[in-house]
């Protein structure tokens, strides 16, 4: 903290950054849940922003809830990206992706219709090629990170 500056004007001249978590949900044959919103041309993990003052695990949990009525715990982190920014986007984004489990084949997915369009359980590499190229690194991360054990940065 600067000398100069009392704490409250120092924290406001930090840099800020947007926040989203999302949830890697698998079949039992490892195929990949994934969403297709209706406000993109592309398709995604679920998941979406965390809100002010929410820890990104429970936005997990939440956006998860939400997007396809599964009620999952948020397990271990597996991946972190960091985007910047771009466009309209004048800050950077910072994804979490949380290992949400395996769900049986019959799992009932209920979809948030304001938002979604569409759902399937894809094979990785057909799920990789679904999303948008900036996005597809998070899900590639997000594997590795469960397969390995750890969790994977993604600098985009």
């Amino acid at each position: 903290m600067s000398a100069f500056l009392p704490p409250e004007q120092w924290f406001a001249t930090l840099p800020t950054s947007y926040l989203a978590s999302f949830g890697l949900i698998t079949d039992p044959s490892g195929r990949v849940l994934l969403v297709e919103p209706n406000y993109r041309e592309h398709w995604t993990l679920p998941g979406g922003v965390v809100e002010q003052d929410e820890p990104p695990h429970v936005a997990c949990e939440r956006e998860v809830a939400e997007e396809v009525g599964l009620e999952v715990a948020a397990g271990a982190l597996l991946a972190v990206q960091w985007s910047a920014p771009a466009g309209p986007r004048p800050r950077p984004f910072c994804s979490f992706v949380f290992d949400c489990g395996r769900v049986p084949p019959d799992a009932r997915i209920t979809l948030q219709a304001e938002e979604l369009d569409d759902h399937a359980f894809l094979d990785p590499d057909t799920a990789l090629g679904r999303m948008h190229p900036a996005l597809a690194p998070r899900l590639k991360a997000a594997l590795e990170g469960r397969r390995e054990g750890r969790a994977v940065y993604v600098a985009a």
